[in-house]
């Protein structure tokens, strides 16, 4: 398995100004991004991928400042399932992002950071947003575009909000609105970022420092926990402590399982910005192609009967359980559009689309071609 598949790493100024679903315009926006494989001459092998909420336009290359793999390494690449030697990849990192697309860290036309002024943005207009930059590339019908996660959320908007453009929609591990669970967990995150003193009513850039670390440790560790299961949790854990033969009767992280939450929230603060998380966060809690489109989910897809969709789902996934994934297939259904479903077992939870379940690579496999 490749570990740094050979890519190119690309940004784009839109032509134009981005018009927002808030009613705003956000001007001079760049897309980051990256491709892998090369582009048929008729540009007809091109595979855009979404990523998820943490993620970024890394998919299957080192990233620059954690020096890991890609996210989806496993899966994209020569003679893996989606199979760069066939296909041209595309990975855009979202407006809204910190990894060189147009976000809140960067200068406004004023020449200061946006941080909070950054407007809120939707799904949708992430969406928009990659939509112009294909355009603008002359790549007017993708092969597939796949996501997982917030991925998934970008790839039903795309084939709900421009049909036609895509053969093929794989949408994995995600679900057409977000819950009041979820919205809950976010407001949790995005509170603790609020409340920490470094966080400055988001102008904490130039500062000297991180901006409001611990608060965005604390959403992150939060977070993480959703994207577990209970049984993998326990396995992986269980009850046992960290580098100590009895509890401490304090409040260090005594448990394995605390130390783990502790490093994944220290290390995320590395490599992500406060301030994006904020408003992704917000994005994906306005999510909700059923009242895009009126208040019936299958009205949102009336125009993508034509377009062949696969939807996986897990079976330890309580985030974005089975059956949300069971709306999507019912809301298709509704309007004869291709659908194919599958719910997978694995022990890993939301992450699972994420880790090594060989079931997942023989449907991604099959579906993409």
């Amino acid at each position: 398995m490749a570990t740094a598949l050979a890519s190119q790493l690309n940004t784009l100024d839109l032509a134009s100004p981005l018009p927002l679903d808030s009613g705003k315009v956000l001007p001079n926006v760049r897309l980051a991004y990256e491709t892998y494989g090369e582009m048929a001459a008729d540009r007809g092998n091109v595979i855009l991928i979404f990523h998820a909420l943490t993620g970024d336009q890394f998919v299957a290359a080192t990233h620059p400042i954690t020096g890991k793999p890609g996210w989806w390494e496993r899966m994209v690449g020569p003679g893996l399932p989606i199979d760069t030697s066939r296909y041209h990849v595309i990975c855009a990192n979202i407006i809204g992002g910190c990894m060189g697309s147009t976000g809140p860290a960067d200068l406004a036309e004023d020449g200061a950071p946006y941080a909070m002024r950054f407007p809120v943005i939707t799904i949708r207009d992430m969406v928009r947003a990659q939509v112009a930059m294909l355009d603008q590339l002359g790549i007017d019908r993708l092969h597939a575009v796949v996501g997982g996660s917030m991925g998934g959320m970008l790839a039903l908007s795309f084939a709900a909000n421009w049909p036609g453009r895509a053969d093929r929609v794989l949408a994995i591990a995600t679900t057409a609105r977000h819950s009041a669970q979820n919205i809950a967990f976010h407001e949790v995150g995005r509170q603790a970022i609020m409340a920490d003193p470094d966080w400055r009513g988001g102008d904490y850039y130039g500062g000297g420092g991180k901006g409001p670390e611990k608060g965005l440790s604390v959403a992150r560790m939060a977070a993480h926990i959703t994207y577990l299961s209970e049984a993998g949790l326990t396995e992986k854990f269980g009850r046992r402590l960290q580098d100590r033969d009895a509890k401490s009767f304090g409040f260090d992280a005594d448990f394995q399982v605390e130390s783990y939450l502790r490093h994944q929230g220290i290390a995320f603060t590395n490599r992500f910005d406060a301030n994006s998380y904020l408003y992704i966060t917000r994005a994906m809690d306005y999510f909700d192609l059923a009242e895009e489109a009126g208040g019936r989910l299958a009205d949102a897809f009336a125009g993508a009967s034509a377009t062949r969709f696969c939807v996986i789902s897990f079976d330890t996934d309580w985030l974005y359980p089975t059956a949300e994934s069971r709306n999507i297939v019912h809301a298709l259904n509704a309007v004869a559009a291709p659908v194919s479903f599958v719910e997978l077992s694995a022990p890993f939870g939301h992450d699972s689309f994420l880790l090594d379940v060989p079931a997942l690579d023989r449907v991604v496999k099959g579906f993409v071609g």
